[in-house]
C-alpha cells in the first residue's frame, strides 16, 4: 500500500509536448512512455490541440475539474467529455482533436498496455471494499480514508486486497481495476 499525495506529483510534458501530466502511478514503477503495463496519470489541458497517440494502447479519460471538451477522433467520431467522472475509452493509436467547451480543463487518464492486460476506471460514490483487481484509487471529489490513511482531492492510493474505501458524505473516488491475466 501507498499513499501518492497531490501535492508531490510533478509536472511532465506530454508526450507531443502540447501540454502537461502529472503521473499518479505506474506499472511497473519504473516504467517510460514506452514500457508501461498501465499508467495513470492527470493532465491539464487548457487549449485546444492533439492528444499524444500511444499505438497499442487502450485508453480511458475521466473529466475531474472545468467545463471539459468536444473530441473529435480519427476526424469523423466525436464524443463531448463534459460530464465530471464519466469514464469514456478509447484506442490509444485514434488520432485525437480537442475543441475546449469552455476555460481550462483537468482530466484522469488511465492507459493499459492492450494484449498484456486490460483495464477499468469506476466511479464510487459509497464506502466499499476493494477486490484483487484493484490498483489504484483516485480521490476526485470529498474526502476519504483508507486503511487510516485521510486522502485528499487529487490523492492516490495503492491498495491492498480487501482494504475499505471509507468515502465522506459527496465523495468521489476513481477506481482503477487492472486484470494482466484477462486481455479484452
Amino acid at each position: 500500500m501507498t499513499t501518492i499525495r497531490a501535492t508531490d506529483l510533478i509536472a511532465v510534458p506530454w508526450k507531443n509536448g502540447m501540454g502537461v501530466t502529472r503521473v499518479v502511478a505506474t506499472e511497473p514503477a519504473d516504467a517510460g512512455m514506452d514500457d508501461f503495463l498501465w499508467r495513470a496519470s492527470v493532465a491539464d489541458v487548457d487549449t485546444a490541440s492533439p492528444f499524444s497517440a500511444f499505438p497499442g494502447v487502450d485508453r480511458t479519460i475521466v473529466l475531474l475539474e472545468g467545463a471539459g471538451f468536444v473530441m473529435t477522433l480519427n476526424g469523423e467520431r466525436t464524443h463531448a467529455l463534459t460530464t465530471p467522472c464519466d469514464p469514456f475509452a478509447f484506442e490509444g493509436e485514434a488520432t485525437v482533436d480537442i475543441e475546449l467547451a469552455g476555460d481550462a480543463t483537468r482530466d484522469f487518464n488511465l492507459m493499459v498496455r492492450r494484449g498484456l492486460a486490460s483495464g477499468k476506471v469506476d466511479v464510487l460514490r459509497a464506502s466499499a471494499r476493494l477486490g484483487d483487481d484493484v490498483a489504484l484509487v483516485y480521490l476526485a471529489g470529498g474526502g476519504a480514508s483508507i486503511a487510516g490513511t485521510t486522502l485528499a482531492v487529487g490523492d492516490a492510493y495503492r491498495p491492498d486486497s480487501g482494504d475499505c474505501l471509507e468515502l465522506n458524505e459527496h465523495a468521489v473516488a476513481l477506481v482503477v481495476r487492472i486484470d494482466a491475466g484477462r486481455v479484452e
